[in-house]
């Protein structure tokens, strides 16, 4: 019965409301199955669209995905957001000759390959050389934009930090700035060898900085008002106000003025940063706190438009040379760039691997194409570049984390939240407590505690298993009885036991309960088996106190070793120019 309703429901018309909700449950346990499989969770998200869209079961329509273009407009907002507040001037003073090296190198490496591949193939699979040049210039333009989207999803979520993320971050952040240059360029050439009207080469470099400037401009502007306004803002309610009101007039104007989209919620992000780097740290929170559903959707929506079953053959094999010469142009150009800007080794071996990701930008070229050249040309940059950009966004997020998983920067970005999400009670307990007998005498605890700095004490039987607990409270009820404190032992000052936990019990969870119930500690004990109804043995005690001592001290460990790294490439890159000096 459910199938034939299923199979009669018109599935071009189904509410929007409708197809968000199942694209968010969908994507998330796409996303948890590849997590699982130990896959990135963004294909996870890409592979349900697909599942869902054009070239799967059609619940996402055209229509649908046309609807959706405003959220879309504002997940790169909020993306390109989240980037700016990783790019920090003193990081470009310090690495800035460097990550300029890199993104020129990849960038017209990429473009050049790929024209060198794409013009003589075309030209022998069409005949035509003015339109096979056209393609080679026009496809190589393309092909030097990078995916910030896909890339920097899987840096938060293996929480990376080092010299690689940052030079990650730094280029996905310009690479899309280069590909709109070069693009004018090329678009202008191509053009004027097909013969389409088209406006001169200055007109068009023109335009091209004004949307790259313009949009700088505009997102600056944006940052400098939000920082005053998040002056006043004392809670957060009211900053998330004033963030999502100055992200969607930034979107907005940004499309009105027709500058670039994400480069201008980029600006605003770093501008606010570079501001405010202490008071802004918490704005970034709260943004990255709601900011997972957007992601989910967005990429969700990638998938959905993505449909690769119209191509003819000779466009698939100019896409298999616009693949070819795009990911060996990336690679070979960002290790010469390292190489040049003397870049650590990390980021020499693997940055090329974290630049294979392709869409928004590219698309949107490829769009623009479509719309200025003869369908000769247009309709075939649309396919080559949908179809290369669905292989790309596939493999492209298991390659950034293959890249910094060898470049061993996985989890020292990690903050407290992490922890406790990741831990077991077994991870962070106090395996040796000090204990004390029933009989104990008040005397001998006294003087226990002056070895210690305990602050809560389990009482257990000669089997250890847990009677009840003694505090600080309980034992001033001794020191405040004159007269019988050499009377009192331990099983008169305990306290019977509120709650315990085991050792399997997740962290969170414990956390939980100790808030609940307000309590300073758990007692951990293993977990008794059925129908016993002896005391549980004790074998731990969990603290707050602890609890809090050792997730600082292993967030400050992971810090200092991301630190250590970036300390020792400027090490490195000291004693290199010191000996370039001297020869």
């Amino acid at each position: 019965m459910t199938l034939t309703v299923l199979a009669q429901m018109d599935l071009e018309h189904l509410p929007i409301l409708l197809i968000i909700g199942f694209a968010l449950f969908a994507g998330g346990l796409g996303a948890r199955l590849f997590q699982r499989l130990r896959i990135p969770q963004v294909v996870g998200y890409i592979v349900i669209g697909l599942l869902l869209g054009r070239s799967g079961a059609g619940i996402i329509s055209d229509e649908a995905i046309e609807n959706l273009r405003l959220f879309n407009f504002f997940a790169l907002g909020v993306i390109g957001f989240m980037i700016g507040g990783e790019l920090r001037l003193d990081v470009f003073r310090r690495y800035g000759k460097q990550f300029l090296l890199i993104l020129l190198s990849e960038g017209l490496t990429a473009f050049v390959l790929v024209f060198l591949l794409v013009w003589p193939l075309a030209w022998m699979l069409t005949g035509n050389g003015a339109l096979s040049l056209a393609l080679g210039l026009v496809l190589g333009a393309i092909a030097s934009a990078t995916a910030p989207a896909a890339t920097v999803d899987v840096l938060w979520e293996y929480k990376t930090r080092g010299p690689l993320t940052t030079a990650v971050f730094a280029i996905v952040a310009l690479d899309d700035g280069l590909a709109l240059v070069l693009y004018g360029v090329a678009g202008s050439v191509a053009k004027q060898l097909v013969g389409s009207v088209s406006d001169s080469l200055a007109v068009t470099l023109g335009w091209t900085a004004y949307e790259l400037l313009g949009a700088i401009v505009l997102g600056a502007l944006a940052g400098w008002l939000l920082n005053l306004l998040l002056r006043l803002a004392r809670d957060h309610d009211k900053a998330l106000t004033f963030i999502l009101g100055a992200l969607a007039v930034v979107i907005g104007l940004a499309l009105k003025l027709k500058v670039d989209l994400i480069l201008s919620a980029m600006a605003l992000g770093m501008t606010l940063v570079n501001l405010a780097p202490r008071r802004s740290r918490e704005t970034f929170q709260i943004v990255e706190r709601f900011a997972p559903p957007i992601y989910v959707l967005f990429f969700v929506i990638v998938g959905a438009r993505l449909s690769v079953g119209e191509m003819q053959f000779w466009m698939w094999a100019l896409a298999g040379a616009y693949v070819v010469g795009r990911t060996g142009g990336k690679m070979l150009g960002a290790f010469l760039g390292a190489r040049w800007g003397r870049a650590s080794q990390t980021v020499r071996r693997y940055l090329g691997l974290c630049l294979f990701s392709q869409a928004g930008v590219a698309i949107g070229l490829a769009i623009l194409a479509g719309t200025s050249f003869p369908p000769a040309i247009g309709n075939a940059v649309i396919m080559i570049v949908t179809a290369t950009t669905f292989l790309v966004q596939i493999v492209g997020p298991p390659c950034v984390k293959l890249a910094v998983a060898k470049a061993g920067e996985v989890g020292l970005n990690i903050t407290r939240e992490d922890l406790i999400a990741g831990y077991k009670v077994a991870d962070v307990m106090n395996t040796q407590p000090e204990c004390f007998a029933e009989n104990d005498t008040f005397e001998a605890i006294m003087l226990a505690l002056s070895n210690t700095d305990a602050m809560t004490y389990p009482v257990v039987d000669e089997e250890k298993r847990l009677l009840g607990m003694i505090t600080v409270q309980n034992l001033k009820v001794g020191l405040g009885s004159k007269g019988l404190g050499s009377l009192l032992v331990a099983y008169d000052l305990m306290e019977p036991v509120a709650d315990t936990a085991h050792p399997t019990m997740p962290l969170r969870e414990a956390i939980t309960r100790m808030t609940e119930q307000d309590l300073d500690f758990l007692p951990v004990v293993e977990p008794a088996s059925e129908g016993d109804a002896n005391p549980a043995k004790l074998v731990g005690l969990l603290e707050r106190r602890h609890i809090e001592r050792r997730l600082t001290r292993e967030v400050i460990r992971r810090q200092e070793s991301a630190a250590d790294r970036e300390q020792s490439q400027l090490l490195r890159d000291a004693i290199t120019k010191q000996r370039g000096g001297k020869k």
